[in-house]
């Protein structure tokens, strides 16, 4: 009977021997297949680092801890594209607009005067000539993203439907707006002066922008975008500035496009302002305010959507190649801010648009858009013709147009999100 018990006992440390090495094996190979996945990450960040981030002739460091690399301007991320390969650089484009507002014309009122506004990385230099100005991507900048392919793009479905009453699409996008538009005709451009904020940010992974878009298309998989303003977005850039962006799409944010220079599509000629860069200084509530000019527009002869920051600087274009509708016309204009509402904790967020404050409490206090501008099909500057509003939660954020002798068209917009009539 004993010889029995011990085969037994023995038959069972032998059983939870090989268990132990089953476990240990397991453990090991999930270590390993993890350490594995980590490395893999690693080289892919690696890779991407060095596509993004061009060797430099001169660097600049920023205030603010950027890096702003002086690249030759044949060299930028835009000559990756395979359809890039032999272009020859448009240094200028063939037409500007005609009927610029002159923007040097202050108002008469001294209460509604602006400021003029800079970058903050020229406090500490500048870019040579034949070189353009760029961010330098850091590592914690691409891991802060959810894959390394989605870095620098935007979440699919953020573009403010104005016809649209559906309440999912709404709420499924988690971007709500409060936005000027025009619809129903041919453009060719659109321009704004926008003040600028640095509203306050809830949680890092919402951003807060106000920023024009330039559509083509329906709203449908191949929606076409051009995009430009200014933007807090804490995931994207790792701090709560207020930075110059661009953005653009050809397929609905899907595969095609990106923030600023983040994929090769804008090619720049600017020496002196880099996308992504913080903009400095900002409007103070009931205080001084600033604003910046943006104009994008196509030029006629060849084809391809130039942008221009504030009367002096004609930063670069958008080739015609990279859209399918816009390479003909847009066919929706919108001007306003955009928030993300991840509802944290529930509830609606408490991220700011423009000010934090509503249009109706106006001039130093609320946030606006002015001088509201399209480019028609003769290359001229005329003022929009029925200006809609859209806003999905007027309680969160609003938006009420208006026009005057000084301003044009324009607008106050924004919010402050999460209140006791926005929950």
């Amino acid at each position: 009977m004993g010889s029995v018990r011990f085969s037994n006992g023995h038959r069972r440390r032998k059983l939870e021997a090989v268990l132990l090495l089953v476990c240990l094996c397991g453990l090991i190979s999930l270590s390993c297949a993890r350490r594995l996945s980590a490395s893999t990450q690693k080289l892919q960040v690696q890779k991407h680092l060095k596509r993004l981030n061009k060797p430099p002739i001169k660097t600049i460091q920023s205030p603010d801890g950027d890096t702003i690399d002086c690249v030759h301007i044949s060299h930028q991320p835009a000559f990756d594209h395979p359809f890039l390969k032999d272009h020859k650089i448009q240094m200028r484009p063939s037409y500007h607009p005609e009927g610029l507002f002159d923007e040097n014309k202050m108002s008469e009122k001294p209460k509604e005067r602006t400021n003029p506004i800079t970058q903050l990385w020229h406090m500490n230099g500048k870019c040579p000539e034949d070189t353009i100005p760029i961010r330098r991507t850091k590592k914690e900048d691409v891991l802060r993203a959810s894959s390394v392919k989605r870095y620098g793009k935007k979440k699919h479905r953020s573009i403010p439907k104005p016809r649209s009453a559906d309440p999912d699409l709404i709420n499924q996008s988690g971007h709500q707006h409060a936005i000027a538009y025009v619809e129903g005709d041919k453009y060719y451009g659109a321009k704004a002066t926008i003040n600028v904020w640095e509203p306050k940010i809830q949680q890092p992974n919402e951003f807060s922008l106000s920023q024009i878009w330039v559509l083509g298309g329906s709203f449908g998989e191949d929606l076409n975008s051009i995009e430009a303003g200014w933007q807090v977005s804490p995931d994207l850039y790792g701090d709560n500035n207020t930075r110059l962006f661009t953005y653009w799409t050809s397929d609905a944010y899907q595969a095609t496009g990106c923030y600023n220079l983040l994929c090769s599509g804008f090619i720049q000629v600017n020496s002196e302002i880099a996308m992504g860069a913080s903009i400095s200084p900002v409007s103070a509530f009931r205080n001084s305010q600033y604003d910046i000019s943006i104009l994008v527009w196509k030029d006629p002869k060849e084809g391809n959507w130039w942008m221009q920051f504030g009367s002096d600087y004609v930063l670069g274009y958008w080739p015609s190649f990279l859209f399918s509708y816009l390479a003909d016309s847009a066919s929706m204009i919108e001007w306003g801010g955009e928030v993300v509402n991840s509802e944290p904790d529930g509830q609606h967020t408490s991220t700011q648009m423009g000010s934090g404050h509503f249009p109706e409490e106006g001039f130093g206090k609320s946030s606006y858009f002015r001088n509201i501008q399209v480019v028609d099909s003769s290359n001229n500057l005329k003022a929009p013709k029925e200006l809609g509003t859209f806003a999905e939660q007027s309680n969160c954020y609003d938006v009420q147009t208006g026009s005057n002798g000084d301003w044009g068209h324009y607008f106050y917009y924004g919010g402050p999100g999460r209140n006791p009539n926005c929950q």
